[in-house]
């Protein structure tokens, strides 16, 4: 039993989210041009001006027409004003009438014919109180100074506007380097043995060791302080050159739960989630939050 709770101790230390946000994200990690052209090249648009949108949405990562269109239809927003961050080659802008689409790859303006920003998630150049709902799929994984991004979608909701968050939650440390799709030939031995533990490393069982504690923690510390929380996560370190699997982009690795008590401890509302809210069934996939703003 003292071995047993060494080793969740072990792990809960090696795995706790030590990074948090210093302040607003700088001006030039939006302007980095590896971190831009790699989501230009991504749609093989950047260096092809003839592409096709059906060209382009042949690398983007399934359908997300139905979620947006049952976000609008749950909360009555046909008719509202709605921006999107991360929009992509926008296959969402049909969804409803008054879209607004946001994305840091300015390559993509040419496939809408709905209002297209080219901007950072973490300097978003709208007004306060600007839209009555935001969405994002899979984007806030790869913005460098996540929490400043949420804090710039609070500012530009409506008070008791809506917001979609969908990322690709605990982004795995070890995607960036290809490990689980590349062969053993390609480490050293440090790298082969990296990649025999992934099975282990990212079972559901392995990981609860050490994401359940932590999780306790966080919850403690928020219901001890009453106050805001800071958004904690792991810093990644991305290869925008490979590109070996999905994850390989990420530039953080987040939990859920984390968001959760960000925007709870703020006074936001939790409306929809995947199983219920609470430390041991969190599970990855998308949330949805009503921003009352009655805390900055």
């Amino acid at each position: 039993m003292t071995a047993a709770l060494l080793v969740v101790a072990v792990l809960t230390a090696l795995h706790f989210p030590m990074q948090v946000d210093a302040g607003p994200a700088p001006g030039p990690i939006a302007e980095r041009t590896d971190y831009k052209d790699y989501y230009g090249d991504y749609y093989r648009i950047k260096d092809d001006p003839s592409a096709t949108v059906e060209q382009a949405r042949g690398v983007t990562s399934g359908d997300n027409v139905p979620a947006a269109r049952e976000f609008v239809r749950a909360h009555g927003l046909q008719g509202k004003r709605i921006l999107e961050i991360g929009a992509g080659i926008g296959e969402l802008q049909d969804v409803v009438a008054d879209y607004t689409a946001l994305d840091i790859a300015a390559e993509v303006a040419r496939f809408y014919h709905k209002p297209f920003v080219a901007g950072s998630a973490t300097a978003l150049p709208f007004r306060d109180n600007s839209f009555d709902a935001i969405w994002t799929f899979g984007t806030l994984q790869s913005v460098p100074n996540p929490e400043q991004a949420l804090r710039e979608m609070r500012r530009v909701l409506k008070p008791g506007g809506y917001l979609l968050l969908d990322s690709a939650w605990q982004s795995r440390s070890w995607a960036a380097q290809g490990y689980e799709v590349r062969p053993y030939g390609d480490f050293d031995l440090g790298g082969k043995l990296i990649k025999a533990s992934i099975p282990v490393r990212d079972s559901v069982a392995f990981r609860a060791l050490y994401v359940l504690p932590i999780r306790l923690l966080r919850l403690a510390s928020a219901s001890l302080t009453r106050e805001p929380t800071a958004f904690r996560y792991t810093l990644l370190s991305p290869d925008y050159m490979h590109n070996w699997t999905s994850g390989s982009e990420a530039v953080n690795s987040m939990d859920p739960y984390e968001a959760i008590l960000w925007f709870t401890s703020r006074g936001d509302d939790v409306l929809a989630f995947q199983g219920p809210v609470n430390p041991f069934f969190v599970r990855t996939g998308a949330i949805v939050f009503r921003v009352n703003k009655r805390i900055p």
